[in-house]
């Protein structure tokens, strides 16, 4: 059962590779790309058990919101679901973030419940930039100056307008908002700017705090492999790990490359390699965590307790996770080429990191002791690679002064919003950037991120349907 999930890891990488690519020019995706790509990727797909007739639709929208000499526009994509309007109904807008987005968001689900229990307009966003709706020719740093979050916080208040303005049966329609990730980051901003055009919103899983060295994230992974897969499990990651960092520095490079099975062009002698390479063996660890449903940890911790030495364990399984190519091209140059690449090339990658880079950071380190990762992916890494993909003016001054102008103008761990339900997963990677229960957000024992947009069912946990049913009274008091 462990190799089986072990495939099923492998498939989700795959697959998310291949969707999020133009598939005629595809250039093979290296390794820590392959790894951030899977842990950006969307909310869960919700299982629908009945077709509805989701329309895609455009709306034309500015390329700059806030330059009136600027008559520039460009398509913005939306999914509309209206199988339930009637006149009056309120409008339940799902905001997409940095991923294309999909019909079973406004199909099934708890958002999907609730707009049908109120007669609602169901509406899935597209972010500017990803997906199908991209406002420039290129992806060159200079058009990527109209991808910030302001611009598409702006995107989204026109929708609102728009659509309504447009629809007589929904011209004094109350509006609500949900979002999941950085999505749901959006919701919460969207709140704090543009309060008269919502009546609430469900933020899950939302990161609120810009920090360039997220060094919680990774201590989150390895709380969720210690709790859910036992001290054992723990003591073999952060054993074999340290082995494998120790054969790098005690002149055993050539047999830990050899376990890793690397190709021969990576130079164990390159600080930016080994960063590269130890960052991307975490982050096949955070992707089981971040995503994790009943029973994944424990079967992943059955795999590495099966051999019997912690390195080869390590070795092996960050090996299938990553794909058993023929050997693992775990250079920087790679990363940076890939992202160099998309200029020309259309892939959601690019786009993020850049906001990462001008934004937010969030950058997942192992500046943290309390982590079972290893000490060699410090959030220089991804400083530099910010430098060499986009401008030398992202450097470590630069990012963190992004990051602070952001928390400044949208006011950080207190953004000043009422009716916004904000719920995280107690085993979420992300949630130390966001609210916790001392500040009123809902904290979900044993779930990880995005975790709680299904339908409310008997699996459910007595805190994962308590914090559901309370979200679906909000929203009725929203409404009312």
């Amino acid at each position: 059962m462990a190799a089986l999930r072990l495939v099923c890891l492998f498939v989700v990488l795959a697959i998310g590779l291949v969707q999020s690519l133009d598939i005629p020019k595809i250039k093979d995706v290296p390794l820590l790309v392959k790894t951030l790509k899977n842990l950006n990727r969307g909310p869960p797909h919700q299982v629908v058990t009945k077709r509805a007739n989701v329309q895609e639709k455009w709306i034309t929208q500015k390329l700059d919101n806030f330059n009136a000499s600027n008559t520039q526009t460009y398509q913005m994509r939306y999914l509309l679901n209206d199988e339930f309007q009637t006149e009056g109904s309120p409008i339940f807008i799902y905001l997409g973030g940095e991923w294309e987005i999909e019909e079973s968001m406004v199909s099934a689900g708890h958002w999907y419940d609730m707009a049908q229990e109120h007669n609602g307009v169901l509406v899935y966003t597209e972010h500017r930039y990803y997906g199908q709706s991209i406002p420039t020719s290129t992806m060159s740093t200079e058009d990527l100056k109209y991808l910030d979050v302001k611009q598409a916080l702006a995107d989204v208040a026109v929708f609102i307008e728009t659509f309504k303005a447009e629809n007589p049966q929904l011209a004094n329609s109350k509006v609500i908002l949900a979002g999941g990730s950085y999505s749901a980051t959006m919701v919460v901003w969207f709140k704090r700017l543009y309060p008269d055009l919502i009546v609430g919103g469900w933020a899950s899983s939302a990161p609120i705090l810009a920090k360039v060295d997220f060094t919680e994230y990774k201590e989150v992974v390895g709380q969720a492999f210690l709790q859910l897969g036992g001290q054992k499990c723990y003591d073999r990651i952060e054993n074999g790990i340290a082995e494998l960092e120790s054969m790098f520095a005690n002149k055993r490079g050539a047999e830990a490359r050899a376990m890793l099975r690397l190709c021969n062009s990576f130079d164990d002698q390159n600080d930016l390699d080994l960063w590269t390479l130890f960052s991307s063996i975490s982050n096949i660890f955070a992707g089981v965590a971040q995503y994790q449903g009943t029973g994944d940890i424990e079967y992943y911790c059955d795999y590495l307790l099966s051999f019997n030495d912690d390195a080869t364990a390590i070795a092996n399984f960050v090996y299938w996770a990553w794909g058993m190519g023929n050997c693992i091209d775990a250079r920087y140059e790679g990363s940076v080429e890939y992202y160099l690449w998309g200029v020309d090339h259309f892939d959601a990658s690019r786009p993020w990191y850049y906001q990462t880079c001008n934004e937010y950071g969030w950058y997942q380190s192992s500046g943290s002791r309390n982590q079972p990762f290893g000490t060699k992916f410090p959030a220089t890494l991804y400083i530099n690679l910010c430098g060499d993909v986009f401008s030398s003016q992202y450097g470590n001054e630069q990012i963190n002064n992004n990051a602070a102008s952001t928390n400044e103008y949208f006011g950080g761990m207190e953004p000043g919003v009422d009716n916004i339900y904000m719920t995280h997963g107690e085993l979420d990677p992300w949630n130390p950037m966001g609210h916790g229960v001392e500040q009123g957000a809902t904290v979900i024992a044993n779930a990880s991120h995005c975790s709680d947009f299904g339908s409310i069912k008997s699996t459910d946990s007595d805190e994962m349907r308590a914090s559901k049913e309370k979200l679906a009274e909000l929203v009725r008091q929203w409404l009312a």
